[in-house]
């Protein structure tokens, strides 16, 4: 298949990226929550030990399989000829916000690894600064993608 059979797909890509995306920001949205929540619990008590569970399967079994499909789908869109004006400065902030949601999520599976040995390694209010980030760069990046304002 040539990069102009692409193409074709371009509606089912585009709504398999926007799917892959909203529920990659929805693990996003929760698991800062989740650890605010673990920051304020004891260490080996029973409700440490259930936050565990719910984070590793949270980012296992959705944070990142969403993650890997909206990237697989965006450079799928990407390479589509015609989706994207490069010389556009829209796509380049949009890129931006993107890479900063994937680093974010690279930090939030570092600190599960951490939570899992009982290391409180950032206190309550970090991770309920934190826990906007995702909202943020998503606007950011929605802006960017619909309204194109350069």
């Amino acid at each position: 298949m040539t990069i102009d059979a692409l193409a074709g797909f371009y509606p089912w890509t585009k709504a398999l990226h926007l799917i892959s995306v909203i529920a990659w920001m929805a693990g996003m949205f929760y698991l800062p929550r989740l650890y605010v929540y673990h920051t304020a619990a004891p260490a080996g008590s029973g409700r440490s030990e259930m936050l565990k569970v719910m984070e590793r399967r949270l980012l296992r079994a959705i944070i990142n399989p969403a993650m890997a499909a909206a990237w697989l789908f965006g450079i799928t869109l990407v390479l589509t000829p015609g989706v994207i004006d490069w010389s556009a400065g829209w796509w380049h902030a949009k890129m931006t916000g993107f890479l900063l949601m994937s680093a974010f999520h690279g930090h939030l599976a570092t600190a599960r690894k951490s939570f899992e040995r009982d290391e409180r390694t950032r206190t309550e209010r970090y991770w309920r600064i934190a826990n906007e980030a995702p909202t943020v760069l998503m606007v950011l990046i929605v802006i960017m993608v619909i309204v194109r304002p350069f």
